[in-house]
């Protein structure tokens, strides 16, 4: 069973233009329909509703010249909501890159940085990012990496591969890896084993009746249980939120796994008590 309050550690927060930009271009050119057209306060107000307490979102600068932009806004953002905590924004074309990420990583409620690598046309191994993995690694944060093929198939910037040639430079990098690595389930999994700093999010990776769903059984999801966090993506979503939640239910998975996935990994990369 759930624990009675959870955790999201997969949501997208933006200014509202930057959120009719983006539902215009799901529509129009992926012809995927937003269920839910919500701004930002009216996001944390849906999920604060349904039990969810800790809310860790996260935005992306698509090109040059928005981290700012996104990163001011964060900041106020973070100042209004309490139990908020944000992933920024970054783009390594931006001339003042490192210096504002070297400040933002002052504030207690940003955990790291989200890189968006097929929508910022990047690959992780980008020497350019090598300063602000270094900056992480030093300042105990984290990166939020969509380095994974799914749930849309990505690009060559993304997949197993390319990300490992990453993990040779810095294996003990801290990065959260949305869509449980999908749609390369399994060799995702597996740099579990090797890399103490890598965790693995729920989101899009449990729909029902879906070609991308996570496919490896509970015995493998029970051994993984402790890196693992529930993340929705939210309101981004062109599914109703809780079907995951009720498909991972229905999986009848241990108490235990539950209470991590839901709850305890969430608190521990938080560095929170509650």
């Amino acid at each position: 069973m759930l624990p009675g309050q959870i955790i999201d550690f997969h949501v997208h927060l933006f200014p509202d233009g930057f959120f009719d930009a983006i539902w215009r271009y799901f529509e129009e050119h992926m012809g995927l329909k937003i269920l839910y057209k919500h701004y930002y306060r009216e996001s944390v107000a849906y999920l604060r509703e349904r039990g969810v307490g800790p809310i860790v979102y996260s935005n992306y600068a698509h090109r040059k010249g928005v981290a700012r932009v996104l990163n001011d806004w964060n900041v106020r953002v973070l100042g209004e909501i309490p139990d908020l905590y944000c992933f920024a924004a970054y783009h390594p074309d931006d001339d003042d890159a490192l210096v504002m990420a070297e400040r933002l990583l002052e504030h207690p409620k940003i955990l790291g940085f989200k890189l968006q690598l097929v929508v910022q046309q990047l690959s992780p191994c980008d020497s350019r990012l090598f300063p602000l993995y270094e900056m992480i690694i030093e300042r105990k944060k984290r990166v939020l990496l969509h380095v994974g093929t799914g749930p849309v198939r990505g690009s060559a910037f993304v997949g197993v591969t390319t990300f490992k040639k990453l993990l040779h430079r810095y294996p003990d990098l801290p990065a959260n890896i949305p869509h449980m690595g999908g749609l390369e389930f399994g060799a995702f999994l597996e740099l579990l084993d090797h890399h103490p700093g890598l965790y693995l999010d729920t989101s899009y990776s449990f729909v029902p009746h879906v070609p991308y769903k996570f496919n490896l059984g509970n015995d493998c999801l029970e051994r993984y249980k402790d890196r693992i966090l529930y993340g929705s993506d939210f309101p981004n979503l062109i599914h109703p939120r809780e079907q995951e939640i009720e498909y991972l239910l229905n999986l009848d998975l241990s108490d235990d796994f539950y209470a991590k996935v839901f709850w305890e990994n969430g608190c521990r990369l938080i560095g929170a008590s509650y």
